[in-house]
């Protein structure tokens, strides 16, 4: 998904840019608006100095969210409010800053279904909705296999300067046939 999302962000007028990828599974939720927002020096315990968020620090580029179907319903309520007034607000902090971002989002959760469950804000949804690319797992597209297999065999033998590798033909049927 990240690769699909770095393609898109240097094909853009944004490539001259930063790319942020946020893993949100990844964030607890205690840390989620200091992390994306920022906070300012004092607004708790650690805060020892002023700390721009994931999206201040992609203003003017892009930034990609991954996993975007395991936020909490308050936490959608919270990055429903960024996306729609394109404003964070630090924690700690009273003043809005203005943020430009290209907005990427990437899941594999069925967010219809869970919209459809109550599971998911609908509004949310359709604010980040606007091109779907619909990414097939690699079981739906073997033929990609032997592709992928030879980059990287390429790649690492680059990287550990070896003589160009191959995979033998029945190496490839079986990793093919796997499910």
């Amino acid at each position: 998904k990240e690769v699909i999302a770095r393609a898109i962000h240097r094909a853009s007028h944004r490539s001259d840019e930063v790319f942020i990828s946020v893993d949100l599974g990844a964030i607890t939720e205690s840390l989620f608006e200091s992390e994306l927002f920022g906070y300012k020096k004092g607004a708790f315990t650690d805060a020892k100095e002023d700390r721009a968020g994931r999206f201040e620090a992609a203003n003017k580029g892009t930034i990609f969210l991954d996993e975007i179907g395991n936020l909490s319903p308050n936490l959608q309520s919270k990055l429903l409010s960024v996306i729609q007034s394109r404003k964070v607000v630090r924690l700690g902090s009273n003043k809005e800053t203005a943020i430009d971002v290209r907005l990427i989002c990437a899941t594999n959760m069925p967010l219809y279904q869970m919209v459809n469950e109550g599971k998911f804000r609908q509004d949310l949804l359709y604010r980040i909705n606007t091109v779907e690319i619909k990414l097939p797992s690699l079981r739906e597209r073997t033929e990609d296999i032997e592709l992928l297999v030879d980059h990287f065999l390429n790649q690492y033998c680059k990287k550990y300067k070896l003589v160009k590798k191959r995979m033998n033909a029945s190496t490839i049927k079986r990793l093919t046939s796997h499910h």
